[in-house]
């Protein structure tokens, strides 16, 4: 197994046709048996890995320096155009937060993690957006088949449903409600997991404009879901980072097992 067939397997398992820009094979490596994963891998991870006998680490969150991820905002632009947002409108609300994601990321020390996996000559990976694309259409579809038809759903009643997941049962941190009360009814219920990262309050402000009762989400800012609050509009449920991000990568670990590579999950992977 090369790295390349790793990141292949897992772009086709997210219907993904090319690498986005939070992706990236940092080291690219070959007769890979041994795979360590995490939520987070940094120079600690590439060390026990090293010491343990891995043959390849890969991490969910990104840590490379591709000048375009932040093109991966755009992905609201879309999703809201198809709830009939048209995308100018989207797309001035959402650069506020591109800018300040820039700012952030100008000042990062984006090659440390990198250059510890140089130096030890090991095989290191991200993969961002495809895990999080398999995770917010598991959520969707098990959350669309649980509440098809049933007008009367709350907020309380998708959370206790959230805990029929593996990952969110197991979770050290429970699905919770940032905006909204449990008996608040849901309305329209969306899952919205994939995107970078969060888009910020002006930009889900528009998917409750576009018919959106309730965002599932894997986390937001105190900030945002008090301006959220104050919009006295739609509902936000946040199901949980690690879990949500181990739904995708699970999924994952999964098919390269399938392959006969050996798949060991650690820093924040949930079990299923």
């Amino acid at each position: 197994m090369t790295t390349q067939k790793l990141m292949d397997i897992a772009l086709e398992l997210a219907g993904v046709d090319k690498m986005p820009g939070d992706c990236e094979i940092t080291v690219p490596g070959q007769d890979i048996k041994k795979v360590i994963m995490g939520v987070d891998m940094d120079t600690p991870e590439l060390l026990l890995a090293k010491q343990l006998g891995y043959d390849c680490v890969v991490t969910h969150h990104p840590r490379n320096t591709n000048p375009n991820m932040l093109d991966l905002m755009d992905t609201h632009i879309f999703k809201l155009e198809k709830l009939g947002v048209p995308r100018n409108k989207s797309q001035k609300a959402l650069k506020p937060r591109v800018e300040e994601l820039g700012y952030n990321s100008h000042v990062s020390n984006s090659r440390r993690t990198e250059s510890a996996a140089k130096l030890l000559n090991m095989p290191f990976m991200s993969l961002h957006t495809p895990a999080d694309i398999i995770s917010e259409k598991i959520a969707q579809d098990f959350l669309d088949k649980k509440f098809a038809d049933k007008p009367d759903t709350k907020l309380e009643d998708i959370v206790k449903a959230l805990e029929g997941i593996g990952e969110y049962k197991n979770a050290a941190r429970k699905p919770v409600i940032r905006v909204g009360e449990k008996n608040s009814y849901a309305g329209k219920i969306y899952v919205l997991m994939s995107g970078l990262t969060g888009p910020g309050a002006g930009i889900l402000k528009q998917y409750f404009e576009g018919g959106v009762g309730t965002l599932v989400m894997m986390h937001i800012p105190e900030k945002d879901a008090k301006e959220l609050k104050e919009h006295g509009v739609g509902n936000v449920i946040i199901a949980g980072h690690m879990s949500s991000d181990s739904l995708g990568m699970n999924k994952i670990a999964e098919a390269w097992r399938a392959q006969g590579v050996e798949v060991t999950m650690m820093s924040g992977v949930v079990d299923a």
